[in-house]
């Protein structure tokens, strides 16, 4: 596996989906009980837009360089840009957080979080930039083994009954990766059943995902929304047009924050013919 996200921090795709994944800790954390949080492909948690990695791709300035410049109002929006000062107040103005880093944010001092990387130059950056964090775990291996081995969450005498795990992959074999992604999740139900599950996934072309759409919907969970951002015409297979998150057992009323932010976000982010969608594949029971 080649692929290094160091060239793609802090693009579109990381604002919807670094939005809806700090959506979903918030309203997990608005009830008392601790929160374990697992990250299946986290990469090195923290990364400098200006090093050569970004530079070459110049991606950021589309995502949260745009968003910075134009932040249109919405609390979503505001919540996910005060993260961004948090963590270039403490690493400097060029740095833009990775979901580790965000869920290190965005939980509390009880909750526990697990973090997977399989490239060992990367796991190794990621256990160096989470260090000096107790509440952060990092395990250098593959995402989906830690789903077996890691759920359900327990940590000494602490049973975690509430919780998510983040499953966003490089997708280099796109069609190979929903079959693990699917595989992973059905088994991970069986030990925990009541989790959170975001799956982001990039689009080329939008036809192409019906298969998977289709399998998500007979998952057997209390719930399961879509929620995309074009940024393209979806009328392009070599490129990323856009990309989009599924949440199994989503939080109660994250369709509605989340689905009034995306045409925010489309508006901001999007060239002409960018579109955003929000709706259930799966109705919450």
């Amino acid at each position: 596996m080649n692929y290094r996200h160091a060239f793609h921090a802090g693009n579109h795709a990381d604002v919807l989906k670094h939005i809806v994944l700090l959506a979903t800790c918030d309203a997990l954390t608005a009830k008392p009980a601790p929160v374990f949080a697992l990250d299946t492909h986290a990469g090195r948690g923290l990364y400098a837009l200006d090093g050569n990695s970004a530079q070459r791709t110049g991606e950021a300035e589309g995502g949260i360089g745009r968003l910075l410049a134009e932040a249109p109002k919405h609390p979503l929006v505001a919540r996910y840009l005060s993260a961004i000062r948090a963590c270039r107040a403490t690493h400097g103005q060029a740095s833009y957080p990775g979901s580790p880093w965000l869920l290190a944010h965005a939980l509390r001092e009880d909750d526990r979080i697990a973090t997977c990387e399989l490239l060992p130059e990367e796991a190794a950056q990621l256990k160096s930039n989470f260090a000096d964090e107790p509440r952060v775990a990092v395990h250098a291996r593959d995402g989906y083994e830690a789903m077996k081995a890691l759920l359900p969450p327990r940590i000494g005498t602490t049973r975690f009954n509430r919780g998510l795990v983040l499953i966003d992959p490089p997708y280099e074999a796109q069609l190979e990766e929903f079959d693990r992604i699917i595989g992973a999740i059905r088994d991970a139900l069986t030990r925990w059943p009541q989790a959170c599950y975001l799956v982001w996934y990039p689009i080329k072309r939008r036809r192409s995902l019906q298969p998977f759409f289709r399998r998500v919907a007979t998952l057997p969970v209390k719930g399961a929304l879509l929620a995309e951002l074009m940024v393209h015409p979806d009328d392009s297979p070599l490129r990323m047009n856009g990309s989009g998150m599924v949440v199994l057992n989503p939080p109660w009323q994250l369709n509605q924050s989340i689905g009034g932010v995306l045409p925010a976000l489309r508006d901001v982010l999007g060239e002409a013919g960018a579109s955003s969608r929000i709706e259930w594949l799966a109705e919450p029971r």
